[in-house]
């Protein structure tokens, strides 16, 4: 019985990776003093942490990956509720009866059992805490003159492994709350068009609170080597551009 499971173990492993090599998602390891953080860059919005042998799933969504491939979600983030973000088929294919999702309001109408967190809101879930930060628009709107992202709707998370703190910002601009963030190690800041932040509010925030590591992600279209460019006088920040459109 016992070789049984460690075969249906390996078998598992080796699906896992197999599915990840096929889909060519670039992965970061990132040092902690709780062990490696590891990074994997699903595209656009959509995110994959690996720590502690805990997997973490942000924004599942389907147009990106084959989700019933991938491994299952011991923690999922969702940071609003656009398709794009929060995807029921994707999100059910890593969900398990013990998977914990974290999601705001908007979410929670859509999707039953969550654990809701309000923009301020801080909780320890799977052994790491989690804050709720605002994510929302003050230039970008539609042509009613409504926000894309209104404020006090969608999420940012900023999660902490060991003794770094990761900043995952969800659909917003660069508004004050973002700058009167402290200590991130590591943020994901968005830089599609028209709907998040052009490259100067991005580098415009990241000169504020000053992020060690600053991952343009949900990016689309939107020329990266601007923020590249813009951040050049700013040697505390590493600027890593990965397949995040």
């Amino acid at each position: 019985m016992n070789t049984l499971l460690l075969l249906s173990g390996l078998l598992t492993v080796i699906m896992v990776i197999s599915a990840l090599a096929k889909e060519k998602f670039e992965t970061d390891i990132i040092k902690t003093s709780a062990g490696d953080l590891k990074i994997t860059f699903i595209g656009h919005g959509t995110l994959m942490f690996n720590f502690g042998g805990k997997i973490i799933h942000v924004d599942p969504y389907g147009n990106l990956a084959d989700y019933s491939t991938l491994p299952k979600a011991d923690l999922i983030f969702l940071t609003h509720e656009h398709p794009d973000h929060l995807d029921p088929k994707a999100l059910n294919a890593v969900r398990t009866g013990k998977t914990v999702v974290v999601l705001n309001e908007a979410c929670g109408k859509q999707v039953q059992g969550g654990i809701g967190m309000m923009n301020g809101d801080v909780n320890t879930l799977e052994g790491l805490k989690i804050e709720a930060v605002p994510a929302y628009n003050i230039v970008h709107k539609r042509d009613t003159g409504q926000p894309f992202h209104p404020k006090g709707v969608g999420n940012g998370y900023i999660i902490t492994f060991g003794d770094k703190r990761v900043y995952v910002a969800g659909d917003t601009e660069n508004i004050p709350e973002m700058k009167g963030l402290k200590n991130i190690d590591i943020a994901f800041l968005p830089m599609n068009l028209p709907y998040t932040m052009t490259p100067e509010m991005v580098a415009d925030a990241a000169k504020v609170f000053k992020p060690k590591i600053l991952y343009p992600y949900h990016f689309g279209e939107t020329d990266t080597s601007k923020v590249v460019s813009l951040l050049k006088g700013t040697p505390e920040i590493e600027v890593r551009i990965r397949k995040m459109k």
